[in-house]
């Protein structure tokens, strides 16, 4: 894992040089091995390295071919890069790296070297001859990359603070996306919150020439989908290999690997996928609490002793992960609702000499292992309900609340009076953090409009792709389009790159993903959490840990927010309120109903902007 960023076009550049050691500096800490640069009349390219394979310093980057005509910078792992080598015997290796292998694809193959590629990247490869600068963003979104197309500069890297170094992003707010950040507690790509700047979307690449930049999409998951899987044993069996498969491909590594292991479903798989289909050792690693209320220990122990891993418990206390708060938020480079417990989990494991972590992210997603998933299937067999008035759905939504009161009846009661059923609609409900009342008074107008929803009607329109899905693969590619990439990897990315730790997720293999979406719904149906994946590798883990309740961080976040972090709260809503971009007297009000406990305003909901208000004060956004 590394560092990459550059710019195209140094026109009023006056210190290219200069300009190429502070992109460096604000990189630095993505790959503090080794840092080096390319210059020219035409771009500058920098690269910060986190040595883990071939830790020789001849695979430094960038990386130029042997006739010195392309220029290579590399964040990330082509895990196949071995068996796409043997493919080319032509030419001549000088390193062991999957970044030479890389270059030598495109030499041989050119853009249509991305289909041989499994892995997580972010590379952009400068042709010298014809004057073409590429960047390229894997299949999933793992890795990201931002750029800044200005009137005579293109401006692109793996962070977003390295864009603003350059002095030539402008320091803006893109106030027109904060309607979505405050329903989503973050914005989808390609859009950003800093104007002008956009995300590369997942499995697309650019190209720019002659000052035009193109944008091109090579994968779409959706299209990887032949037809619909509904034998029980074959997808058992195509599943336990797929997984074992992506698994075996993120062990190559040449420095010490571990695996997170909280004692949930997924991360305990993987390590008993490691330990007993691989039979290779693994160091595994678990956050555990003094306060037992908080702590998952007595599970990840169990699935530890039961495959005999070299396991890590790293004690903390609520104290310890409060304390950390300003530090990751410090960290966080784009401004989201989730962030701190990656950056601490991230920080303890690599203070045990971890450089790369295996993690079960997206397990979830692929094996309908959210509520979601199947209140979603609920609704499409009970249509019936929308031939009633509104109004009577609505009684029916208000009954629910009065029985049983909490954010799951409230969505439910509002997902009830919606004018259909489909995933545009009841998706964006599912995972609205603010309500659009207080959207509309914080932002001082109304925000009828849903960029989110629109596309995902896009997605789903008839004769689409999308539209052939079984109902449960079309929940699991809005979740991997949204919340995965959006939040979870891009979160994952920004805290445990703090602090040089690369995090690894099997159940993204592009191979794997395409499998899971063509399974039907009856074999997908999660019986009990995730059981067509439990099924798949049968007998595998402890059935303690198959039907344990679902825990996660659960943390006082209430109570902090409202005595000890009390001042992080109110510096940044004193701080967004003296801006032009809210309701001063409204961000006060939300504050207010936070701190009374009033109007089910609880932590979750001023989260985020206690996030905005410390990157835009951090980052000097206007």
């Amino acid at each position: 894992m590394c560092g990459i960023a550059g710019v195209y076009g140094l026109e009023g550049i006056a210190d290219a040089q200069g300009l190429a050691k502070g992109l460096t500096n604000s990189i630095q800490h993505r790959g503090p091995d080794a840092s080096n640069t390319y210059t020219d009349e035409s771009v500058v390219l920098v690269h910060t390295r986190l040595s883990i394979l071939d830790l020789d310093e001849r695979s430094n980057q960038p990386f130029k071919d042997p006739a010195g005509r392309y220029v290579l910078v590399f964040n990330g792992e082509i895990y196949n890069f071995k068996a796409v080598k043997k493919e080319l015997s032509s030419y001549t290796f000088t390193t062991e790296s999957d970044t030479e292998v890389l270059l030598a694809a495109w030499l041989k193959w050119g853009i249509d070297c991305l289909s041989r590629f499994n892995g997580m990247f972010a590379f952009t490869i400068w042709d010298k001859a014809k004057k073409e600068l590429f960047i390229v963003r894997d299949r999933m979104g793992i890795k990201p990359v931002y750029f800044y197309q200005g009137d005579k500069n293109f401006v692109f890297g793996s962070e977003l603070r390295a864009l603003l170094y350059t002095g030539l992003v402008p320091r803006k707010l893109a106030s027109e996306h904060l309607a979505e950040y405050l329903k989503y507690q973050t914005v989808h790509a390609p859009r950003t919150l800093l104007k002008d700047v956009f995300l590369i979307p997942a499995g697309s690449y650019l190209k720019i020439a002659d000052a035009t930049v193109t944008e091109h999409q090579y994968w779409k998951a959706e299209e990887q989908v032949a037809q619909r899987k509904v034998d029980a044993a074959s997808v058992k069996a195509e599943t336990k290999q797929l997984l074992i498969e992506a698994v075996d491909r993120r062990l190559v590594s040449d420095v010490r690997i571990g695996a997170f292991l909280s004692g949930g479903i997924d991360s305990s798989l993987l390590v008993g996928i490691i330990r007993k289909e691989l039979n290779k050792p693994i160091d595994t690693f678990a956050i555990t609490f003094k306060e037992k209320e908080f702590s998952e220990a007595k599970y990840s122990r169990m699935v530890a002793e039961r495959f005999q891993t070299q396991h890590h418990e790293i004690e903390l206390s609520s104290e310890d992960f409060k304390e950390k708060i300003p530090l990751a938020l410090d960290a966080m480079d784009h401004p989201s609702g989730d962030g701190p417990n990656s950056y601490t989990v991230a920080e303890a494991v690599k203070k045990q000499g971890i450089t790369v972590a295996l993690s079960g992210l997206g397990g979830d997603e692929l094996f309908a292992g959210y509520p979601f998933f199947t209140r979603h299937l609920d609704l499409q067999q009970k249509k019936y309900l929308l031939s009633f008035p509104p109004f009577i759905r609505g009684i029916i939504g208000k009954l629910l609340m009065q029985v049983k009161p909490g954010t799951t009846s409230q969505k439910i009661a509002e997902t009830l009076s919606l004018p259909y059923f489909d995933l545009a609609y009841t998706y964006p409900v599912n995972r609205r953090v603010l309500a659009e009342n207080w959207i509309s008074k914080l932002l001082g107008k109304e925000t009828k409009r849903d960029v989110l929803s629109e596309e995902i009607n896009d997605l789903f329109a008839f004769g689409t792709f999308g539209s052939r899905l079984p109902e449960l693969s079309k929940v699991s590619l809005v979740e991997l389009g949204t919340y995965m990439q959006n939040v979870l990897l891009r979160d994952t990315d920004q805290m445990s790159m703090a602090h040089a730790l690369e995090v690894r997720v099997p159940f993204l293999d592009h191979k794997l993903v395409s499998h899971c979406l063509s399974i039907s719904d009856k074999l997908k149906y999660p019986k009990y959490p995730k059981s067509l994946l439990i099924e798949s590798f049968e007998g595998l883990l402890p059935d303690e840990v198959v039907h344990r309740e679902k825990m996660g961080f659960v943390l006082p976040w209430e109570n902090w927010l409202r005595n000890d972090l009390k001042s992080l709260l109110d510096s940044s809503f004193t701080f967004l309120s003296s801006t032009r971009h809210f309701d001063a007297m409204a961000i006060m009000e939300l504050k207010t109903s936070f701190e009374n406990k009033q109007d089910g305003i609880n932590w979750s909901r001023v989260w985020p902007l206690v996030t905005l208000g410390a990157w835009m004060q951090k980052h000097e956004i206007d």
